[in-house]
């Protein structure tokens, strides 16, 4: 039996889905449209299962998001609390009803089909890591992702985004998209270089892989400093990961 994986990647400024093969191949290009704002989750629900009509028919789904996921529950949600998105007034509504949503459950009820629901990070981590060692993916888009493997197994997830890194910021606020754009790639290059130099020696990697769609705005120069145990892996990760993940989650 080929099983097919709907794989929904749900992104501050965009979310977007294909269905792959069990080899994690895609069957069709990816659909996508904007994060539509204020965002409770029945919006993103009917946001999911409006791309899942315009997709082949899948056995099963997998979905990423921004957040603290555990076992398919959203503890928090860094952009889709706020009114207008990343960087916005959060509104105490959207707070209320994010706060520990089954999205997993929500989801399978709705499209009828077992469904796994992770932090986006975890799933585009599960496309690219090589099954060995501890290794470590960072998503650099709207903020910063993250997830820890270990021999392919998925760690406990740790939120760093929301974690202060200086002058009263965090991950999201130092290093986001917000900030690329405004200090020009050179100098949040040399932001990005920072971090990961004051990342490494607590997670002490075998392996890192940055990923999402502002990897490929790092420069050459500070790209030679990070070394050769760093990989930048395609933002279509968040995608193909979907079928390798139920199997990194033990």
């Amino acid at each position: 039996m080929n099983l097919r994986t709907l794989a929904i990647d749900c992104g501050g400024g965009g979310i977007k889905g294909s269905v792959l093969d069990q080899a994690g191949k895609m069957l069709t290009e990816p659909v996508r449209t904007p994060t539509p704002y204020p965002l409770p989750p029945t919006l993103l629900i009917s946001t999911i299962q409006e791309l899942a009509a315009q997709l082949p028919a899948a056995d099963r789904v997998t979905v990423g998001m921004p957040g603290m996921i555990r076992h398919g529950v959203v503890i928090n949600t860094p952009h889709y609390i706020n009114r207008e998105g990343p960087r916005t007034r959060p509104l105490p509504e959207l707070i209320t009803q994010w706060d520990h949503f089954d999205m997993q459950g929500a989801l399978a009820d709705s499209l009828g089909l077992p469904t796994l629901v992770c932090n986006d990070a975890e799933v585009a981590g599960a496309g690219v890591i090589g099954g060995q060692g501890l290794e470590m993916v960072i998503t650099l888009g709207t903020g910063l992702g993250n997830a820890v493997f270990d021999n392919g197994r998925l760690a406990p997830h740790v939120e760093l985004s929301q974690g202060p890194i200086r002058w009263g910021l965090t991950y999201d606020d130092y290093i986001g998209e917000h900030e690329r754009l405004r200090l020009g790639d050179t100098h949040w290059s040399r932001r990005i270089w920072r971090v990961l130099t004051a990342l490494k020696p607590m997670y002490v990697w075998d392996r890192l892989y940055l990923g999402g769609g502002n990897s490929v705005h790092l420069t050459p120069l500070y790209l030679e400093r990070l070394g050769d145990e760093i990989e930048i892996v395609p933002n279509s990760a968040g995608i193909f990961g979907g079928v390798r993940i139920w199997d990194a989650m033990g």
